[in-house]
């Protein structure tokens, strides 16, 4: 696949401004950029099938070797996400995006033609249900809104895709009553009273918003921030750490998962879907500048940073709600996204913060430096494309290439 396409962002250019306050990097950011590219021909080489591998010619599929079948949701979303955001850098950037865009549209879900079945095999064939998963449909769409921006017209015209994947999401994916993200177009039952933090995506939601004009996703996005602060407040006061997944969302009264609800006894706790929640609430928190999310991502990175002494080498690989670590060091699933959520702990003075702000801010920075240092001499683990995704996006966003369609 080749072929050179102006990009109305281009990886680099760093022309969509962050909020104010925002930390980033020591050093010279084009050397970042040459950081997150090297690492992204990395995944690329690892992580991309291509043509026959994944159906013919023409198409692109993110390979997941350490998931339960080799090609999924949650990836594709990824790869639509990154290729976008990769052009202007990668003269394949286009072509690539179209091939996902392929595999994906070749796997509708049972359930509705404008959204992805979750898994096929190594032949292709959608396996485990053929419906869906939330964070991949969230993902896709939005990869459509960037590539509408990047490239505009193309496969379909990716701004009517996005939209009919948006309505959707909304119909399929989104609880009618609680405005919560449900676990999939499968959901239904006692399924209906759970969701799943990491499909909590609030740029995305205000994307759709956007995009849309449906004012819903107004309401979509105020329910998952209030319900992120609440669960804080009453089950992680010392940490703000959020679990895998929370239950009884339909009772007024949501919690953590008492245990196995979908996929381990870790459910309810800081385990290998919430560890995504830094990401996803600092992205939002530098490109919004929404208090809401600033104040939780801030409230994360505080709490890693002091539970670590400041040395990412000591974040765990999963933790009770209380700041307890049980999983191993050193997955970049875990301490990358906490790189995201330093970057807030540049802007002071607006919700009560404490200390003497020249130790505070420095401290910050060093942090955030460190964290830098860590993804920038871990590569991409060939056999573990979901950590390797995960820190990937991490980068886009803490190097300032990461914007909202």
């Amino acid at each position: 696949m080749t072929g050179r396409d102006a990009a109305g962002v281009p990886f680099g250019a760093h022309s969509v401004p962050y909020a104010p306050g925002t930390l980033r990097p020591s050093g010279d950011p084009a050397a970042a950029d040459r950081q997150v590219l090297e690492h992204y021909r990395r995944w690329k080489a690892s992580f991309l099938r291509v043509g026959d591998e994944v159906g013919g010619r023409g198409r692109c599929a993110v390979f997941t070797p350490d998931a339960a079948y080799p090609f999924v949701a949650e990836a594709q979303g990824y790869g639509l996400v990154i290729t976008a955001l990769m052009a202007g850098a990668d003269p394949d950037a286009h072509a690539l995006f179209d091939g996902i865009l392929r595999h994906v549209l070749a796997h509708p879900s049972v359930n509705h033609p404008d959204l992805h079945a979750a898994q096929q095999d190594a032949g292709g064939r959608d396996v485990g249900g053929r419906d869906s998963a939330t964070d991949g449909d969230l993902d896709i769409a939005y990869g459509l809104l960037l590539a509408d921006r990047q490239w505009g017209g193309g496969h379909g015209d990716y701004r009517a895709l996005a939209l009919r994947r948006i309505d959707a999401v909304m119909e399929r994916e989104v609880h009618p009553g609680t405005r919560l993200t449900k676990l999939g177009d499968w959901s239904s039952g006692r399924f209906d009273e759970v969701s799943r933090t990491s499909d909590w995506m609030p740029d995305h939601f205000r994307a759709f918003r956007s995009a849309t004009g449906d004012p819903r996703w107004d309401e979509v996005l105020d329910a998952h921030l209030s319900l992120a602060g609440a669960l804080r407040t009453r089950h992680a006061p010392a940490t703000g750490l959020l679990p895998d997944f929370v239950v009884d969302t339909t009772s007024g009264d949501p919690g953590p998962a008492p245990g196995k609800v979908l996929e381990s006894p870790h459910d309810g706790d800081y385990h290998w879907n919430a560890c995504r929640v830094p990401w996803r609430l600092g992205a939002d928190a530098v490109t919004s500048g929404d208090a809401r999310t600033r104040a939780a991502a801030r409230g994360l990175s505080r709490w890693a940073r002091t539970a670590t002494g400041g040395d990412p080498g000591g974040i765990r690989s999963g933790y009770r709600l209380d700041g307890t670590a049980y999983g191993d060091a050193g997955s970049p699933a875990f301490f990358a996204p906490f790189a995201v959520a330093a970057m807030t702990e540049g802007e002071r003075g607006d919700e009560g913060d404490e200390g003497e702000g020249g130790k505070e801010d420095e401290g910050a920075q060093s942090w955030l430096d460190a964290l830098w240092a860590r993804m920038c001499g871990s590569p991409p683990d060939p056999a573990r494309a979901y950590a390797a995704g995960v820190q990937l996006h991490s980068m886009l966003v803490v190097s300032q290439n990461y914007w909202v369609p």
